[in-house]
């Protein structure tokens, strides 16, 4: 990976992935992974020494499950603003379920059982709340802001320009292979489109992706090719 960015994930929550990023003035946490006592993040943490007090920014993508285990205690270690689209602060608070997806089984199968998993809610997450609602356009330390609904209506990703790093959320996954987000999972079709052409725009080198290990350079060049594909 680029320096300064780091990348975690688990088996657990199809090869979810967060990214710790050591930015100036402080550090970035994006999502939070699926285990609510948050143990991988905290023990890279311990392992740069650093503190959970040194991040200053959580920022989430979205609100399933696999993003937001360890987001709760997080929060209340470090003290540091929780950044999400105002449409997921009710899932992150606990208020509401998240949106049923598709019950049919699609490429890739074995993304299936998280389909399901989701529709039936077999698993919550600790309560947080948000703290900062942000849009496109708006930034977040060297992060801009970008609107990308469509696998959920408040997705965001998050491009550092100056490192052509897109961080991509689950609207480009890289598990169990590379697609344009996973078909059985995607709320809004036109709109996801939409917003992949806004990605691609962007000319990212490294895509980090919400599930599968990130895209460390190529990621423009493979991102136009798929959706060169999806035209074709």
């Amino acid at each position: 990976m680029i320096p300064g960015i780091h990348s975690l994930w688990q088996k657990k929550g199809a090869r979810v992935h967060a990214y710790l990023i050591d930015a100036p003035g402080g550090l970035l946490l994006i999502d939070t992974l699926y285990d609510n006592d948050a143990a991988q993040i905290l023990a890279l943490l311990k392992h740069l020494g650093r503190t959970p007090q040194d991040i200053r920014h959580i920022i989430m993508t979205h609100a399933h499950r696999s993003h937001l285990g360890g987001l709760a205690l997080l929060q209340e270690l470090s003290g540091a603003p929780v950044y999400a689209h105002e449409w997921e602060s009710d899932l992150i608070s606990g208020d509401r379920s998240a949106q049923q997806v598709s019950w049919r089984p699609q490429p890739a199968f074995r993304t299936y059982i998280y389909q399901l998993g989701n529709n039936l809610n077999l698993t919550r997450h600790p309560p947080a709340r948000v703290d900062c609602f942000v849009h496109q356009g708006d930034s977040i330390g060297p992060l801009q802001v970008l609107a990308t609904p469509g696998h959920s209506p408040g997705h965001l990703a998050f491009f550092w320009p100056e490192r052509r790093v897109l961080f991509t959320g689950d609207a480009i996954v890289n598990w169990p292979r590379f697609e344009l987000g996973w078909p059985g999972f995607l709320l809004n079709k036109r709109a996801h489109g939409q917003s992949l052409l806004k990605m691609a725009a962007l000319e990212a080198d490294t895509l980090c992706t919400g599930h599968g290990a990130p895209i460390a350079t190529g990621g423009a060049a493979m991102l136009r090719s798929a959706l060169d594909a999806l035209e074709r």
